[in-house]
């Protein structure tokens, strides 16, 4: 009768089928935070992330925005529309500033001669109270009244938070005001007045 011979199997063989199954063995097992005794408090950190995608953002009308008409030595007044200011940033301390200002080189007509231009200094703005707010904190208009007017031929304040904190906005809708030189030449007059916040 013929036996055969089986060989016995090769140490690296076996080491390799030792590694596979301690492998198998490692990767079924979660990974313990803590081993604690019975009858103790056995803790996990849990943690959660709150983003604030949007950040601080204003919003304007959309020009252009005729604020009325009026003769030369006159006044013009109107309101411009509703400017809004949206903190999204969830800060901690959630305080901000509106600033208002006109465009260098007045408001003009025509060619923009002198003639044909008024100034900055002659245009004021005035924010009034909020018409809308939403999160807590101060909302401070930047002139509440039309006795508080302001020229634009520098930068103002047109709004500001000064305390709170979390998610917050505020509406405000500013009057403009010209003071029409005497000289002033008839036309229709442009020009910008720029809103920005921080």
């Amino acid at each position: 009768m013929c036996k055969r011979s089986v060989a016995a199997p090769s140490a690296g063989v076996a080491v390799l089928a030792l590694t596979a199954a301690l492998s198998v063995a490692t990767t079924a097992s979660p990974a313990a935070a803590a081993t604690c005794p019975a009858s103790t408090t056995c803790p996990t950190t849990v943690t959660f992330t709150v983003t604030a995608p949007d950040g601080l953002t204003i919003t304007v009308p959309d020009g252009p925005v005729n604020v009325g008409s009026g003769a030369p030595g006159g006044q013009i007044s109107g309101a411009l529309g509703p400017v809004t200011v949206s903190d999204q940033r969830a800060a901690l301390t959630a305080t901000w500033v509106a600033t208002v200002s006109a465009a260098a080189g007045g408001f003009t007509t025509g060619g923009g001669t002198a003639a044909e231009t008024v100034p900055n200094s002659a245009v004021l703005y005035w924010s009034g109270a909020a018409t809308a707010t939403t999160g807590s904190g101060t909302f401070v208009p930047g002139q509440a009244n039309a006795a508080a007017a302001q020229s634009l031929d520098v930068p103002r304040t047109a709004f500001s938070k000064t305390s709170g904190s979390g998610d917050n906005s505020a509406t405000w809708d500013p009057t403009i005001v010209v003071n029409v030189p005497a000289q002033a030449v008839a036309g229709t007059y442009t020009g910008t007045v720029n809103h920005s916040v921080a």
